[in-house]
């Protein structure tokens, strides 16, 4: 019987996670790049700029800095699927998959810049100056009451996606990979997990935004340090792993190796699914966190365009560089996901290149872990209200604690895909409200060429 019911949940997840969504979320993201005029190139620096304060304004509203939002953020996106998926992502579609995860992320970055632009015109203020944010939150107060039921099903999906895909999974798969490592059993990762959670979130986003600011620049960095040595050692392999990947991108990979070749459809389908389940651009998951931002609407939205460019092109980029230089990637009896990128780091650096992704996917899992209750308080708010925040934190820290010790592919299963899910009624607010954003963009063009918004001096 459960066997049935985890095989049905399987097929489940992935129907959802079929190709007509993965076309939905790219589909957007061009048809907003081009809407806009490519925002992600016109104002890149600009966002840089702005997450170093030179447009800060004393009388903005909100909880946290935008640099804060941006890694808090980023601390949902940047988890095991920019370590483990990257590398099944790999192995089943061939180098070439890295080329359409690189265009999925691209264009996600326009997709992230409509809805957190969104989430911020729309955002409620709580008790207390307490912000809450979300496509919940865009659909109840920018359309008519007739899209109400949409925006609960959307809040109560966030919730489910809280509890499976944004914390048992991600307890369960640090709890094995430090059992793998160090031999710790499980149910102390799990309790040790539980002590931080708790002592992080009950200071709420601010505390998230405190943590998370110092947490991600470090994990990234230490990540990146162990692809520094990689690219060094094989400094020679470059131009033959670039032509691996651009090749393979329009023609498919033939079978190499331990590798059983991908035809020209896989390459694509993995490499976007990849891109778009790692960045979340088209979710509207992230948008939550930028909503408690001190900051205005366009502004937050060309902060947000950063997102899926560190998430995706950046982070999952390293591990795509590690996979192929070492040639991992198709490496006999490896198996395909974070062992398969240990292996490839150890390779190079011994032990300390396996202890090098074992403290990353750790970072990851545990800071995709806060960011997701967050994300899950700002569904039960919309629910239920702010009262039931403290009740959720303390169920949340009891399924930190499941996640690390049970086996519960079914949960899982259930979660992912109503996780994908949250692109529906997200994708529908964005279409309904693109002349919105239009407006909002056109208007602080207008501004920023008048000089009536500048950096400050």
């Amino acid at each position: 019987m459960l066997q049935t019911l985890e095989q049905l949940t399987g097929d489940f997840v992935g129907l959802v996670w079929g190709v007509p969504l993965v076309v939905l979320l790219v589909g957007s993201g061009i048809l907003f790049t081009v809407y806009f005029g490519f925002p992600q190139i016109r104002f890149f620096k600009h966002a840089i700029d702005i997450i170093f304060g030179k447009f800060d304004k004393p009388e903005d509203k909100g909880e946290i800095s935008h640099f804060q939002a941006l890694c808090a953020a980023l601390s949902a996106t940047v988890g095991l699927g920019n370590i483990a998926g990257v590398a099944v992502a790999i192995s089943l579609g061939g180098p070439g998959a890295v080329f359409w995860l690189w265009v999925a992320g691209f264009i996600g970055m326009c997709t992230k810049f409509t809805e957190v632009t969104l989430s911020m015109s729309y955002r409620d203020v709580g008790e207390n100056g307490v912000v809450h944010g979300g496509p919940m939150f865009v659909i109840k107060n920018a359309l008519s009451k007739n899209f109400y039921p949409i925006a609960w099903i959307y809040a109560f999906f966030v919730v489910l996606s809280s509890f499976g895909a944004g914390n048992m999974f991600q307890s369960n798969q640090m709890a094995a990979v430090i059992k793998t490592s160090a031999g710790i059993p499980e149910w102390v990762s799990g309790l040790i997990f539980c002590a931080g959670a708790f002592l992080i979130l009950i200071g709420g986003i601010k505390r998230i935004g405190k943590v998370t600011e110092k947490m991600v620049p470090a994990m990234v960095g230490l990540y990146l340090v162990g692809a520094v040595f990689i690219i060094v050692q094989h400094f020679t392999r470059i131009p033959e792993m670039f032509s691996m990947i651009f090749s393979g991108a329009f023609a498919g990979t033939a079978a190499v190796g331990g590798f059983a070749g991908a035809a020209f459809k896989d390459v694509i389908v993995m490499g976007i699914r990849r891109a778009t389940f790692s960045d979340e651009a088209g979710m509207g998951s992230a948008a939550m966190a930028h909503s408690a931002a001190k900051s205005t609407p366009i502004q937050e939205g060309i902060v947000a365009l950063l997102e899926p460019f560190i998430d995706t092109i950046v982070v999952c980029t390293i591990t795509a560089v590690a996979l192929l230089l070492t040639g991992a990637w198709n490496a006999e009896g490896i198996a395909a996901g974070s062992e398969m990128t240990a292996y490839a780091f150890e390779t190079v650096m011994g032990p300390t290149g396996r202890w090098i992704v074992t403290a990353t996917v750790t970072l990851f899992a545990f800071s995709t872990l806060i960011s997701w209750s967050y994300y899950g308080e700002q569904g039960i708010t919309f629910i239920f209200g702010e009262k039931w925040i403290p009740a959720y934190r303390y169920v949340f820290i009891v399924f930190i604690f499941i996640g690390a010790i049970a086996q519960l592919n079914i949960v899982l299963n259930i979660s992912d895909a109503v996780y994908g899910l949250l692109a529906l009624p997200n994708m529908m607010a964005c279409y309904i409200l693109l002349p919105k954003v239009k407006a909002l963009l056109v208007d602080y063009k207008k501004k920023l060429a008048s000089g009536e918004i500048a950096p400050h001096k």
